[in-house]
């Protein structure tokens, strides 16, 4: 089903206590409250640490029936210098739990290295080892290509090759993709300003709003998913909520 789903990284920012959660809702209940506002949310803990399936379990219990989660891949699948040689790590994250979140796993986000450069033989060996399906569901996989040499016709021509999307981002840190190479839009906003109320002003949202739409018509599964992840991310909730409210 068409459809653009908007949300945050994570769900538990102490400055959120302040600018996006109720003073009645307590630390334990900051997920629930928080799926209730948006459509999705991309966990990012498993970057980190490796997940339980039982905690994969709590957090679809949790959240809404037609909610949606991104999972972060493990970067010990990704922070190395040989990509190829991490399939022992995909397995292991892949096998994690990820099960547990049913109808609600989304698109796995796999994260380089800042100084990870595009090396052809290297990426391709890496997208064979992404598993198509975990179980019977088709998988969506999406790459975050953090150095500029990837901003090549090489690189979108292996990324279609092997439907991976590319996350899209404002971020002035990193390659700012303009061309969807997969079948669904992955971007993470990451350049929100602390001294606006929602983030970004209200004609900025409006036009991320309009171009997150573009995309929706342009990708073949006519689905994108919108986080703001970053900058200042105090403000990301409110962000997300106005972008929800214009769509």
């Amino acid at each position: 089903m068409a459809q653009i789903r908007v949300g945050i990284g994570g769900w538990d920012f102490a400055p959120w206590r302040e600018t996006f959660y109720p003073k009645d809702v307590p630390v334990k209940k900051q997920l629930e409250y928080a799926s209730s506002q948006l459509t999705s949310i991309e966990i990012n803990g498993t970057f980190y640490r490796t997940a339980k399936p039982e905690h994969f379990a709590s957090w679809a219990a949790k959240t809404p029936d037609d909610f949606v989660f991104s999972v972060k891949a493990t970067r010990y699948a990704t922070n190395r210098k040989v990509l190829a040689e991490a399939g022992e790590s995909i397995e292991r994250f892949m096998d994690s739990g990820l099960t547990e979140l049913g109808d609600k796993l989304g698109p796995i986000l796999w994260q380089l290295a800042n100084t990870k450069q595009f090396d052809p033989d290297d990426l391709e060996a890496f997208f064979k080892l992404l598993p198509a399906k975990l179980g019977t569901r088709k998988l969506q996989h999406v790459l975050d290509a953090r150095h500029d040499s990837f901003l090549s016709d090489d690189y979108l021509k292996l990324a279609r090759k092997y439907k991976v999307a590319t996350v899209i981002t404002d971020s002035p840190k990193y390659p700012n993709f303009t061309e969807l190479t997969g079948e669904f839009t992955y971007a993470r906003l990451m350049n929100a300003q602390s001294d606006v109320e929602t983030g970004y002003t209200k004609p900025a949202l409006k036009k991320w709003v309009a171009q997150a739409q573009q995309w929706q018509q342009q990708s073949k599964s006519g689905k994108a998913y919108i986080y703001f992840i970053n900058g200042a991310k105090e403000r990301a909730p409110a962000a997300a909520q106005h972008f929800l409210s214009l769509l």
